[in-house]
């Protein structure tokens, strides 16, 4: 496989790739969960989905999880699960479900009715970026689920057997523990090792994975009974006890949290203690859709955590998709007041372009790279701050994705308003975070404004050695306005040698210089000022990107792909009929694997081109755009390629996260020759 060159005899048999991590038809790599207790029992490390495997390692953020008290949990329950969102690579989606409010909550869950739920990658991924762990979920019911549940909890060998399997899985694909949801009563025998079960999974989990959950949903009783009570008490509070958490049922009273707030088995553990809200609000509920706040205000008054169960509700229950950014962030924005915004704390380079992980077409400096829709949240970048405010004097400001324009990704910040005549400018809030800074600092800003007002950016920074993620607030930070540098500064003139030709086709390219010692950002800020006399001005503000580098990056040599192979080839004939031909055209799917440092990439785009084809008078094709790669890992479906015999070329090229141009000689490139089965012709 690491040869100059790969060759392949064109054989038309079945594909040998396992049907449950790839599409029959297509060999898209897909997700999926497991149905069986053999299923589990049987799962293998070495047969495990490798396109499936979370590249993103969780990011530091502030406050850490185990220093917030009152967290929240999202359970991602959304119509059976693994929809748009289990094929790895992504797809073409004209409306798909997404989530990017992930400043508010601390944990995601994704929840299925199968026995084991395996989160899709493509959700981890966008939560790691954000500091936000993820769970799978273990769930038996009804009568297949007593059985499960009588087969593995008969002894302490066979659960300690589940245990180890899902710590495995979890180890595996990159996520961070479970929900365990036993809706079925259990037998004596069974009942009496469930909690041991859970303390074995749970030390095995933080042994394995630092920092790993497991929660237990309210439902199965110490008795064995099963009776959700909505509440933590007496009856089942030895599953509280040995695992990280509690998950409510969703029908409590303000009552009950009185009560349990006052429990003795909860003191010292009430942030454990997640009350449960279905947004669908099904049964006797205290707010359910659009009403859901009223739940969270009496559950942050009692100063309990919570799990929001099916936001997807936005989604399922209106009919006109189109509108779903607007109604994702109507929800969100109600229930905003009892959420916390949590920060960033990476390193440098800051860097967003607000992307939600899908889009009308894919943008790369301001030009469109893919002109149909599409969806992928392995793309999501660093989300920012969505809102809407009133200001004085029937002023306001909103803050939006918007997916009509776009500098990279699939949409770029709206920012949008009115000045009132009262006041000579307005500041909108973009990120709040905690990023230590260089003592030479590049901030790169790009935008387009309406007419009639100017725009710049404004940070706002702090001590360093000040920032902890106590007393946090107390601290003042200081505004900074960058100094804009001219297009001739040295560090501009580095930028834009790096960086290539931009184009930026109306977009305004603006740098700046910060310098400043034992400093970390706080925020970052849109000043938005009128041009002119004093009158209410509305306005709107594209914003496209921002990049706060450390200039000492500018000097780094670029990295090479190494090892680019090529492997697991299935030849299809599709639709279509090639010219001169009556044979369906001559499709190749195939996998690419190779090594780069991901900490430097935004993606990788993988291109093809033709070198020899069986007319030699034809020469040698221009490299066309297969896709983009989120991680070391591409599976080519379904391309096109000339008759037999021939002569193509896949090439990996890194996209920096920086947007600097890596030269030719460091992408990655294997050529492939293929020629007809003589043995199946005669």
């Amino acid at each position: 496989m690491d040869s100059g060159s790969v060759h392949e005899v064109i054989k038309y048999t079945p594909s040998s790739l396992p049907a449950k991590h790839y599409d029959v038809d297509t060999t898209e790599p897909i997700s999926c969960g497991l149905q069986t207790l053999e299923e589990l029992l049987s799962w293998q490390r070495s047969e495990a989905n490798t396109f499936n495997v979370a590249m993103v390692p969780l990011a530091v953020r502030e406050p850490p999880l185990a220093s917030t008290p009152r967290r929240t949990l999202v359970s991602h329950d959304m119509m059976g699960g693994y929809l748009d969102d289990r094929f790895a690579q992504g797809t073409d989606s004209e409306a798909p479900y997404a989530f990017y409010h992930w400043q508010y909550i601390d944990i995601f869950n994704y929840f299925t009715h199968n026995l084991v739920t395996i989160p899709p990658a493509v959700w981890t991924n966008a939560a790691h970026k954000h500091g936000v762990v993820v769970l799978g979920t273990f769930i038996t019911e009804w009568t297949d689920g007593a059985k499960t549940c009588e087969d593995f909890l008969k002894g302490e060998e066979s659960y300690r057997t589940v245990a180890d399997r899902l710590v495995q899985i979890s180890h595996c694909y990159g996520f961070d523990g479970w929900l365990i949801n036993i809706e079925n009563s259990l037998s004596e025998a069974a009942v009496k090792n469930t909690p041991l079960f859970l303390r074995y999974l749970t030390d095995q989990m933080h042994e394995r994975i630092p920092g790993s959950l497991v929660l237990w949903y309210d439902s199965v009783l110490e008795s064995g009974q099963l009776k959700w009570q909505n509440e933590l008490n007496l009856s089942n509070r030895v599953f509280f006890d040995a695992c990280d958490g509690f998950f409510t049922n969703y029908n409590w009273t303000e009552q009950s949290l009185e009560w349990m707030k006052a429990y003795s088995g909860v003191q010292g553990r009430q942030a454990d203690v997640y009350v449960g809200v279905d947004v669908f609000g099904r049964g006797e509920v205290v707010g359910g859709m659009l009403d859901t706040n009223k739940s969270l205000e009496v559950i942050r008054k009692h100063a309990f955590s919570t799990a929001i169960f099916a936001p997807g509700w936005v989604y399922e229950s209106h009919h006109d998709k189109t509108e779903f950014r607007k109604n994702q962030d109507k929800f969100w924005a109600l229930l905003s007041d009892f959420l916390y915004i949590h920060r960033p704390t990476s390193p440098l380079p800051f860097i967003s372009s607000f992307c939600q992980g899908f889009g009308k077409a894919l943008y790369w400096r301001g030009q469109q790279e893919v002109k149909k829709s599409w969806f992928n949240l392995s793309a999501q970048e660093l989300q920012p701050l969505y809102y809407s405010e009133q200001l004085e004097d029937q002023g306001w400001l909103s803050s939006r994705g918007c997916p009509v324009d776009a500098w990279n990704g699939g949409c770029s910040l709206l920012l949008e308003g009115l000045i009132p005549a009262s006041l000579n400018k307005v500041c909108a809030r973009i990120f709040s975070l905690h990023v230590p800074l260089a003592s030479k600092t590049l901030v790169s800003f790009i935008y387009k404004p309406s007419a009639g007002i100017t725009v710049s950016l404004e940070l706002k920074t702090t001590d360093a050695s000040l920032c902890t993620h106590k007393g946090i607030q107390d601290i003042s930070p200081t505004s900074v306005s960058p100094a804009v540098l001219d297009e001739n500064h040295q560090l501009v003139r580095q930028l834009s040698q790096l960086c290539g030709q931009w184009n930026p086709d109306g977009w305004t390219v603006r740098c700046s210089q910060l310098e400043l010692l034992g400093c970390a950002l706080r925020e970052v800020c849109v000043s938005i000022q009128r041009e002119g006399e004093p009158q209410d001005t509305p306005f709107s503000c594209r914003v496209g990107e921002i990049m706060v580098l450390d200039a000492a990056s500018l000097l780094l040599p670029p990295e090479s792909v190494q090892g680019l192979c090529i492997y697991d080839v299935v030849w299809l004939r599709g639709a279509g009929v090639s010219p001169g031909r009556t044979t369906p055209r001559l499709r190749l799917n195939a996998t690419l694997r190779w090594r780069y440092p991901a900490r430097l990439v935004r993606h990788f785009r993988v291109y093809w081109r033709r070198l020899r084809g069986p007319d030699p008078r034809i020469p040698p094709g221009q490299p066309a755009l297969v896709g983009r790669a989120y991680s070391t890992l591409f599976r080519v479906t379904e391309l096109e390629v000339p008759e037999p015999p021939g002569l193509l070329e896949l090439v990996v090229e890194p996209v920096i996260r920086e947007g600097f141009l890596v030269p030719e000689s460091h992408w990655g490139r294997r050529s492939l020759s293929y020629t007809e089965d003589q043995t199946a012709a005669s």
